[in-house]
């Protein structure tokens, strides 16, 4: 045998080898079945320098020696991730993710900026596919002013649709054209005095805002929103009201001369421009920060296989709509079917007696025991829906007038199962569910497809600079820093982030 055959068979073997280990990397014991590390891949844009969230993410899908995808958990620990900068020491939490189902997401939130970054994903002692990962180009922490100047280009980094959001499309419909002078004046007069306000302009890329009302504290939501996407992409000159209440306000019809006002919830009976909710804002900026429940947590928390899921309905929440009340003695009538109890009584606390006692609260990850989620309206539309979709259970959805930027995306028997406003077919529809398996748990299959491709942190950052970029195209005239309104300040960045999009002078600022 020559030199160069046997070298050839040699390097071979040691590839084979490598690849298929006989001993699961976890265990240590032999099985039929382990992660092969060189056929495991990775991917997402997480990889990318530019794609700028608050906490990135990309994947790993574990792949066995004769190259077959896992479709279940091969261990928590398959995988092991190294996030560094190539030189000196670096400030990242990372965590891995095991959405059993054979990938993983890895998210990482930075510190500090650093100028080039290194990825190693390794199973056992070895790299998987494509690792190392050698990110060449400037990664910013969440705190770094470093605005991408172009917004197409910011949008492509970010994997935006190229489309209009057809919410964005379906609310900016009726106004063809904004009168900023006449809408200063008449939001006030018409809204300030019951209801709670947010007076935004947004001029060089600086926020200033005034607020009206007795309770706006939940103006924390829309400033930090504001300011992190200030901070990645330069903004449109624009001057809008948010409304910062739960109920959306504008009650005139299309041919009544309405005014665009911004709220986290629309409705049918209501004119307002749909944004995403306080509440899935807060999870995108605090992943990895103040919050746990978010939308890639919720996905490595999906209890049990759907085959030993407890066969039921559940709901958990507060007293606040009559149909939850209701719900909670249709549970008591219906116990084989539905598991629902208040956490809290308020608006009808002199029925307590009634309907109580409350019962403690539960992990939300805990909901998903259960085949069967149930999603009745608040005050409101209930802002769990988009935690509730990525899980691994089929969702019972209310009939409402009220819904999220997203609702209208959804479609009936496809990605929930719906039931009345008056709940009177629930029961029916839960039977319909116990008795038709495979295409419930279609729908939950359907509902968590649609969770990952339209409701992860780009996307709503992509949701907001559209929305004001097409409203911004509406303005009659230049926005204006009203009497009154002050700048809202960035916060401060304790390290520096050299910016090299911006000039020397302006990143000294």
């Amino acid at each position: 045998m020559s030199g160069i055959s046997r070298t050839f068979l040699v390097t071979l073997l040691c590839c084979v080898l490598a690849c298929c280990a006989v001993k699961d990397v976890i265990t240590g014991y032999d099985r039929e079945r382990v992660v092969c590390p060189l056929k495991s891949f990775v991917w997402g844009p997480g990889l990318e320098a530019n794609f700028n969230v608050p906490a990135r993410f990309f994947f790993i899908q574990a792949m066995d020696f004769e190259n077959n995808s896992f479709t279940y958990s091969p261990g928590p620990n398959a995988f092991q991730v190294s996030i560094k900068p190539t030189s000196g020491r670096g400030r990242i939490w990372t965590q891995v993710l095991d959405r059993n189902d054979g990938s993983f997401i890895v998210r990482f939130r930075l510190f500090e900026s650093y100028r080039e970054m290194r990825i190693e994903v390794k199973s056992g002692e070895r790299h998987v596919k494509g690792s190392p990962f050698l990110i060449a180009d400037p990664m910013y922490d969440e705190k770094c002013f470093c605005p991408e100047q172009n917004q197409s280009r910011w949008q492509s980094d970010m994997h935006c649709e190229l489309e209009l959001h057809p919410q964005i499309s379906q609310d900016l419909s009726i106004f063809p054209t904004i009168d900023l002078d006449r809408l200063a004046t008449e939001a006030v007069d018409r809204f300030a005095r019951h209801h709670s306000l947010c007076h935004y302009t947004i001029i060089n890329n600086k926020v200033y805002r005034k607020t009206h009302g007795q309770h706006v504290g939940f103006k924390m939501f829309s400033d930090a929103f504001l300011l992190s996407l200030a901070r990645k992409v330069r903004l449109p000159d624009v001057e809008f009201f948010i409304n910062l209440g739960d109920w959306p306000l504008e009650k005139r019809t299309a041919d009544n001369s309405p005014l665009p006002i911004l709220s986290w919830c629309g409705s049918d009976e209501t004119r307002d421009i749909v944004m995403p909710t306080y509440d899935i804002t807060e999870s995108t900026l605090e992943t990895l920060g103040r919050v746990t429940l978010d939308m890639m947590s919720v996905q490595a928390n999906t209890g049990p296989k759907w085959i030993n899921k407890t066969n039921k309905a559940f709901w958990r929440g507060r007293d606040s709509r009559r149909e939850r009340l209701n719900l909670v003695k249709l549970s008591r009538d219906e116990p084989e079917l539905i598991d629902a109890a208040l956490t809290n009584f308020f608006f009808f606390r002199n029925e307590e007696a009634e309907y109580g006692p409350k019962v403690k609260h539960i992990s939300f990850f805990d909901f998903f025991k259960y085949k069967y989620q149930i999603n009745i309206d608040g005050t409101v539309a209930a802002y769990r829906l988009p935690y509730l979709l990525s899980g691994d259970s089929a969702v019972l959805k209310h009939e409402s007038v009220f819904y999220e930027h997203f609702y209208k995306q959804l479609e009936p028997w496809v990605h929930y199962i719906p039931f009345k406003k008056d709940l009177s077919d629930i029961v029916d529809k839960i039977k319909w569910a116990q008795t038709h398996d495979e295409e419930a748990q279609r729908i939950a299959h359907n509902a968590q497809q649609f969770a990952r491709e339209n409701l992860m942190s780009n996307d709503i950052f992509c949701y907001y600079l559209q929305l004001l970029q097409e409203y911004a195209k509406r303005q009659t005239g230049p926005p204006v820093i009203r009497e009154g309104m002050e700048l809202v300040e960035q916060p401060q960045d304790t390290t520096p982030c050299h910016c090299s999009r911006l000039s020397p002078a302006h990143e000294e600022l």
